[in-house]
């Protein structure tokens, strides 16, 4: 395999060149090369994964925790179609501003990869665009931190309208950050305008303002896709049923479960970030009532901040949740590490005003994955949490069972004489409420019914004929 190291002597002095993780993979390249006619399909990309650890430790506890987030790295790599030929868990003692490994370092693994033929190399670290750059130069391939395999594997798994437009702001936020003087490629001056002369707009300037113009449209359109949310929230709420949300850390199992407890066939694989887009089905509960049952993307640590911000409209349909499914893989090594994580991000949208401060109240932790245990009688829980398998379905019934204590706990008791005629008002509260009393006399029907708060409001007003189903 011939090796070049990066040199910006050899860039075409026409080509200005923007960021993006497509391109530092060097998939678009290889994409092409396999669409030309008669062109040899291209092999497999040969990636390295190598984990920067900042704790001196390798012993104990630290060197488990230090394994397990190497092998989520490595599943991130593997999720879309790389071949990791080689992996590595480095001490970070000190941060080196221009590379971030040290020199010894630099040298041993540019070895391993050169050995290895890797073609590109990721640290699963966030890089400055400096460090990203001398990189590349020391070890002569594609270097990507760990912001930019996420917004790939996001690139990649976007599939609705709004995805697309969440994970191309995303790429857009992250392309703005490598727009840097480091890149001396694009300080190259253009012609300036005008009848004065003067200096002319750099290539790193039109970039910048040309990223900056993109996305203050792609938030317009967000904004709108928003605002369509909104309304097919106020559609449900016309139409009342109770939403209960899955959340957790990525590949814990949401999906599996969804399909479950519901009969539908989301694509769920062992896959780190197999679902981006939400999705909503019709469930119903053991008491019979009905329910609509969310997936959500699910979350992971350091998460990249562009994607924080860019995710909040999916995040959304947790907020309006009456009841929050924390789902957890019971079984993995790093369990607690994850709990904490996702719990982190829910608070963080406590902050920033997105979500209320009782959401613990209406959640309720599944800790999934109990097949791989032994069984649901094997998995420690505390606490009021539910150990279950989403593939055997044990313990199904004991989360629907808690589902519907947790959306009758959130119900508000009332009483309504209501006659005998009027049966259109009589059959809504039997269908959108749990009828616990009724009274049948001679000029009225007297009703004790247990309500959400939006149905009970709903029901309640003036002009309410309860015809509108």
């Amino acid at each position: 395999m011939t090796r070049h190291r990066v040199n910006d002597n050899d860039r075409p002095a026409e080509a200005p060149e923007i960021i993006d993780t497509e391109a530092l993979l060097g998939l678009k390249d290889r994409k092409k090369a396999g669409k030309g006619q008669g062109a040899t399909p291209p092999g497999p990309t040969r990636a390295a994964v190598i984990l920067p650890w900042e704790r001196a430790e390798t012993t104990g506890d630290h060197a488990r925790l230090a394994e397990a987030r190497l092998e989520e790295a490595v599943g991130l790599a593997a999720s879309i179609g790389l071949v990791v030929v080689h992996s590595a868990i480095v001490p970070l003692r000190a941060r080196r501003p221009s590379t971030l490994l040290g020199s010894g370092q630099l040298e041993t693994q540019g070895e391993a990869l050169e050995a290895n033929e890797v073609e590109v190399a990721i640290l699963d670290a966030t890089l400055s665009p400096v460090q990203q750059r001398n990189l590349e130069r020391a070890w002569g391939c594609k270097v990507i931190d760990r912001t930019g395999l996420i917004l790939d594997i996001f690139g990649e798994r976007a599939a609705t309208r709004e995805g697309t437009l969440q994970v191309e702001l995303a790429h857009l936020e992250y392309q703005r950050s490598r727009l840097v003087r480091s890149w001396t490629h694009l300080e190259r001056q253009r012609g300036g305008f005008g009848f004065l002369g003067g200096p002319g707009e750099t290539q790193i300037e039109a970039d910048r303002r040309l990223i900056l113009d993109r996305i203050v449209r792609l938030k317009k359109e967000l904004e709108q896709v928003r605002r369509t949310r909104g309304l097919h929230r106020s559609a449900r709420r016309r139409v009342p049923f109770p939403v209960v949300a899955l959340v957790g850390y990525t590949n814990a199992g949401k999906s599996t479960l969804f399909n479950a407890l519901t009969g539908a066939e989301v694509a769920a694989r062992d896959q780190l970030f197999a679902t981006l887009d939400p999705t909503m089905r019709g469930l119903r509960l053991p008491s019979g009532r009905r329910a609509i049952l969310s997936d959500t993307v699910g979350f992971i640590s350091e998460l990249p901040t562009e994607l924080v911000a860019a995710f909040r409209a999916t995040l959304e349909e947790v907020s309006e949740a009456d009841v929050i499914l924390h789902v957890r893989d019971a079984a993995h090594p790093d369990s607690a590490a994850q709990r904490a994580d996702v719990i982190a991000v829910l608070d963080g949208m406590v902050r920033d005003g997105t979500l209320d401060e009782d959401w613990p109240l209406r959640s309720i932790e599944v800790l999934n994955k109990a097949d791989l245990l032994g069984g649901v009688s094997e998995v420690e829980t505390r606490g009021g949490s539910i150990a279950v398998s989403a593939i055997t379905g044990e313990g199904l019934r004991a989360l629907q069972d808690a589902m519907d204590r947790r959306i009758a706990a959130g119900m508000e008791t009332a009483g309504y004489d209501i006659p005998p005629a009027d049966g259109a008002r009589l059959a809504w509260l039997y269908a959108h409420g749990e009828v616990i009393g009724r009274q049948d006399k001679d000029e009225t029907i007297h009703v004790t019914v247990r309500l959400l708060p939006a149905d009970r409001a709903r029901f309640e007003r003036p002009d309410f004929s309860g015809k509108d189903h």
